[in-house]
């Protein structure tokens, strides 16, 4: 069996869990800086940004060999987690620096939620009742969602299909995480290195011309992109899945919040319904999931005294 992590472990965890998605969640704070560059050129950006943050990570800590010892199943493998990050990315950028923050927000609600549809769909994982009950709750949301706007929850919908996808794919790579999102940013740093220069040469790039302070925090964006998923790897060591997607929810959260509070997005009274749904989904689906965790840990009779 894998053994328990210390308390000091799981208190390193909970550090570390909490600065990678307390990060995420002040991002709607922080795009909207890096204006008048577009959702596209501060992708490219944090693309960039980060390949030259992970490629010395990678050096650091010695992993160049591993690039070598890859089979070229994870090369594809990893080569569709960038393309779908990358979509992720851009998705996020774009709703943060429209007015959709709230959107955002609710695509990260839902993504818990997807991610166990898509394990029956893809690694055929089967449902209790509590999750099928989660789930069904949570379709009737994204219809109600879907009827007040006269449109499906695109944004929301795209954040969490994305993101799902993303971690189904991860999870068939058995390679370490610094290694792997060095490599996603590598692989992708191509096509973003040549349409910023495209960008840049046509006089409609923002790099230069808008001062150092510009420059800086478009370079900064390639850091915090990079250091809340290395925190996020470091929790994932240290912490139960069950405690780690607890942990998700102070995402969207801090995201709703300033969205509603900051941004004044309107939530009229059919959104505030959808919405409840979601999360009446999520409480459904994270009490089975802390019921089931301690059922498990619970030590049979027979082995009371082993």
């Amino acid at each position: 069996m894998t053994p328990e992590p210390s308390d000091r472990g799981r208190r390193a965890g909970l550090l570390f869990g909490a600065g990678a998605y307390g990060t995420w969640g002040l991002f709607p704070a922080f795009f909207p800086l890096l204006e008048p560059a577009g959702a596209v050129e501060i992708l490219a950006h944090r693309i960039v940004w980060s390949l030259v943050l992970m490629a010395l990570v990678i050096v650091l800590v010695r992993r160049l060999g591993d690039l070598r010892r890859m089979s070229g199943r994870t090369w594809l493998l990893l080569a569709g987690a960038s393309a779908l990050i990358s979509a992720n990315w851009a998705i996020y950028v774009y709703a943060v620096n429209n007015g959709h923050v709230v959107d955002a927000a609710l695509g990260y609600f839902i993504n818990p939620l997807v991610t166990v549809g898509l394990g029956v769909l893809i690694f055929r994982e089967r449902l209790n009742r509590a999750q099928a009950a989660a789930l069904a709750i949570a379709v009737v949301a994204v219809v109600v969602l879907t009827v007040e706007v006269g449109a499906l929850p695109y944004i929301g919908l795209g954040l969490a299909l994305s993101f799902g996808l993303y971690g189904a794919v991860k999870k068939t790579v058995d390679t370490d995480p610094r290694v792997s999102v060095g490599v996603e940013a590598g692989l992708a740093a191509p096509f973003a290195l040549g349409y910023l220069a495209v960008l840049q040469s046509s006089g409609a790039g923002t790099f230069t011309g808008h001062g150092a302070a510009h420059v800086v925090l478009l370079v900064s964006s390639g850091v915090l992109t990079a250091i809340p998923l290395l925190l996020f790897a470091a929790a994932a060591q240290r912490l139960p899945m069950v405690t780690m997607g607890l942990l998700f929810y102070l995402t969207p959260i801090m995201q709703m919040t300033w969205g509603v509070l900051v941004g004044h997005e309107p939530m009229p009274p059919a959104r505030w319904l959808g919405f409840a749904l979601i999360w009446l989904a999520l409480a459904v689906f994270s009490v089975d999931a802390v019921l089931r965790t301690r059922s498990a840990r619970r030590p049979v009779s027979g082995d009371a005294n082993v």
